[in-house]
């Protein structure tokens, strides 16, 4: 595939530059700057300002709202928006969810629940881990039983990234145990305001709530709740996931944040040179912006051939792997450059309005929390050591 742009990518690109300049709220812009922490107000706030442009659900078919984008556009936007410090936009109704009904569900749950998805009515979040089922996805034992026109679900999900804010949950549940785990397993969707579901907040190391525990016990769901057929929920989740692995990689965002990096290292001093110059600082930091480079273009590719109705599998999960391989390296090295300034950590300073005494350059404020708190990103979506397992039996078939 061409991986310049053409003159009319250009045009679009300046389009997009004018957008976020125009309708980018300035204090949204210097929270994601500044890495602040972000509220379900200002999330949904970026939210509607997409829907109202109609540029929200890029990916989407165009009969269902999308855009008609080429691969290089939603690049495009991607990282243009990421370069500007926009929020990202909330993954689980948009990019999870929606392409799983698109695929698989009712012309009933598309019309209903896509709608409500883009002008932000329903909050998804997405339940898949289990306490004892996280990588080893199929060991899942939430389980949902029919009785006539409902099922009943029981069970616990954990590492719920945002279920305090949710309206509804896409569930991965067991109605069968009989033959392959992956077999019995069913894919359905909860509304979170149903009596019998508990939503208990998990506190980070940054001091943040952003994950939770949600237990189940005797939750009701209409059987119209559920997406496709009956005990075939592990091909929906293992296509969603797909898009998730995709999604985690950020290639937009690390392309941003590798030139604030860059920044940082040409200013911030070291014996009285800039860590730019420091021999084993800049040999990382060169490694780095070619591992960078080469992730775009398997991004790339992974965009490209899910625009053509092709779930990638290895390629995502390549994608999923360095991706957050790289995001990790470039918490490191912003921690390093941060110093002694990274050893104090004021988990009120990445409130909106903290106004207390700054302890180092600004840019130091959130570095070791973000640096602590995104070791995780080798690990959900499907830790790193499972997705080398994925690729060796899809690439090498061993």
């Amino acid at each position: 595939m061409d991986l310049d742009f053409s003159p009319e990518d250009e045009t679009f690109r300046e389009e997009v530059r004018t957008f976020l300049n125009d309708k980018l709220p300035p204090r949204l812009a210097n929270k994601v700057r500044t890495g602040q922490r972000l509220s379900k107000e200002d999330m949904e706030e970026w939210h509607a300002i997409l829907h109202e442009r109609g540029w929200l659900a890029n990916h989407w078919p165009e009969e269902w709202g999308g855009t008609g984008w080429s691969v290089m556009q939603r690049f495009i936007f991607e990282l243009e928006t990421a370069i500007a410090h926009a929020p990202r936009i909330v993954p689980f109704g948009t990019s999870m969810l929606a392409p799983v009904l698109i695929k698989y569900g009712s012309e009933e749950q598309c019309r209903h629940y896509l709608p409500r998805i883009l002008d932000g009515t329903d909050w998804w979040c997405q339940g898949y881990s289990e306490p004892g089922a996280g990588s080893d996805l199929a060991s899942l034992k939430t389980q949902a039983v029919r009785e006539g026109d409902h099922y009943i679900v029981n069970g616990q999900k954990t590492w719920t990234t945002l279920g305090q804010h949710a309206d509804w949950i896409f569930c991965l549940v067991r109605t069968s145990n009989e033959g392959k785990r992956q077999e019995g397993i069913s894919f359905l969707l909860i509304d979170m305001k149903t009596p019998g579901i508990e939503v208990r907040p998990i506190k980070l190391l940054d001091g943040d709530a952003e994950v939770n525990e949600v237990f189940f016990t005797d939750v009701k769901v209409p059987v119209e709740n559920l997406v496709g057929e009956e005990n075939k929920g592990w091909t929906y989740a293992k296509y969603l996931l797909t898009y998730e692995r995709t999604n985690i990689a950020g290639v937009g965002a690390s392309i941003a944040m590798f030139e604030r990096l860059k920044e940082v290292a040409n200013t911030t001093y070291r014996n009285g040179k800039p860590l730019s110059e420091d021999p084993l600082y800049a040999a990382r930091l060169a490694k780095l912006e070619i591992d960078l480079e080469n992730m775009k273009t398997t991004n790339l590719r992974v965009l490209d051939a899910a625009g053509a109705g092709h779930a990638p599998v290895a390629e995502s999960s390549m994608l999923k792997i360095r991706g957050t391989e790289i995001r990790q390296e470039m918490n490191d090295l912003m921690r390093r450059a941060a110093g002694r300034y990274a050893q104090p950590f004021i988990d009120e300073a990445l409130d909106e309005g903290y106004n207390g005494e700054p302890v180092g350059p600004e840019w130091a404020a959130p570095v070791a929390g973000q640096y602590f708190n995104n070791r995780k990103l080798s690990i959900f979506g499907g830790s790193n050591e499972v997705q080398r397992e994925i690729i060796t039996k899809a690439v090498l078939e061993l």
